[in-house]
């Protein structure tokens, strides 16, 4: 097919959930990707973060392959060896007790949200602390959790339980701590609200806080996690110990996944019959994870993750028409001067360069695995659609 009879086709029979790009993609490697004309782009999105070891990783697809050629899929009701060896290397490489699997970040915020309901239950403390600007999926319960009035809107009323404090002032969350409050679930940067890294002293003071006042301390990872800030989850950079870890994304490199971790206390609170996911602990999608969790979790991996993403800070903050980065590891935003974060996505798109925004901001989520080869002719193909 050609890309208009693609095109043609999505305006046909897909909703129109999405404000696409003029590019139909049909083979990658690593951070390079052709579209079905056989044009050539450089990366830097990695499919929203989930592209972990890049496009059609070797190891990776023939762990997949191998699986799929084993058993694709099996009722929740039997064990899993390839589900409960990653629920124990997640759980190594997290410092958590125990995992549930699912399918997405929303469902893995779901069940992070039940389980803070239980452990408030007896005390009658269901509310749940999260920050302004925020984000957490786009599920009813999810999207209450989100702290932006924007994505609110359009589907009242949202799920009722949900109280928002400003990001880095702790007195706005201990405010809300009336007794009432079972968690505070927030991320450690806020991604989809613009690339926002917490400040390190909130979020000492906030784990202190829950504490004191016994309520869990639940760290979205998501978008941040699995080596994206250049630490298996971004907490571990900021020497806390959260009780509950949502985890997804770049979990799996590519297939379907999402994960609640949770803390030694919270291993019994939910029972038989409490959760579920039809696919959740798919033994496909496990075989992938389990090959990005072993390389992720080399120390060496995490520390090319921190290099590259200071080389791009520092190539993007030379840029004259660069205001400012901010961002940990692989995970960068970056405000332009005078220019449309928007309009110069469309335009590189156009020119071979596949980006991100978030909000007014460009947003870079390269592979983990990206050369420095591919970072150079991405920067120079940015540079020049900037110098437009």
């Amino acid at each position: 097919m050609t890309f208009e009879q693609i095109k043609e086709q999505e305006q046909t029979y897909v909703l129109h959930t999405y404000g696409r790009v003029d590019a139909a993609l049909v083979k990658g490697e690593n951070a390079r990707a052709w579209d079905v004309e056989g044009k050539e782009y450089i990366d830097f999105t990695a499919g929203i973060g989930v592209n972990a070891l890049g496009y059609s990783d070797p190891e990776w697809a023939a762990a997949v392959a191998a699986q799929a050629g084993k058993i694709q899929h099996m009722c929740n009701y039997y064990y899993c060896p390839e589900n409960t060896a990653l629920a124990q290397e997640l759980s190594e490489a997290s410092g958590m007790a125990k995992a549930f699997f699912c399918n997405s970040g929303a469902e893995a915020n779901e069940c992070a949200i039940k389980v803070a309901r239980k452990y408030g239950e007896q005390r009658g403390a269901g509310k749940i602390v999260t920050l302004v600007n925020s984000f957490h999926g786009r599920t009813l319960t999810t999207l209450a959790a989100t702290g932006q009035e924007g994505f609110h809107k359009d589907f009242l009323p949202l799920t009722e339980g949900f109280v928002y404090a400003q990001a880095g002032d702790l007195e706005s969350v201990k405010a809300l701590l009336d007794g009432s409050v079972c968690a505070v679930l927030l991320e450690m940067v806020q991604g989809e609200g613009g690339v926002i890294p917490m400040e390190e002293d909130f979020v000492k003071g906030l784990e202190q806080l829950c504490r004191e006042r016994d309520v869990l301390l639940m760290i979205d990872e998501v978008q941040t996690g699995v080596g994206r800030t250049g630490t298996f989850y971004a907490y571990q950079g900021y020497g806390v110990h959260p009780d509950v870890v949502t985890t997804a994304k770049g979990l799996a490199g590519g297939l379907p996944i999402g994960a609640c971790l949770v803390s030694g206390k919270l291993g019994d609170i939910l029972k038989p019959g409490m959760n579920g996911s039809t696919f959740g602990g798919n033994p496909v999608a496990c075989a992938g994870a389990r090959v990005v969790v072993r390389r992720v979790g080399d120390p060496a991996f995490l520390q090319s993750v921190k290099e590259k993403g200071a080389y791009l800070k520092e190539k993007l903050e030379a840029m004259p028409q660069v205001e400012y980065v901010r961002g940990k590891g692989l995970m960068l935003g970056v405000k332009l001067k005078g220019k449309d974060a928007h309009e110069v996505l469309v335009e590189c798109a156009k020119q071979g360069l596949l980006i991100l925004t978030a909000k007014e901001l460009v947003r870079f989520l390269p592979p983990l695995t990206i050369t420095k080869e591919d970072m150079d002719q991405g920067l120079a193909i940015f540079q020049k659609v900037l110098e437009q």
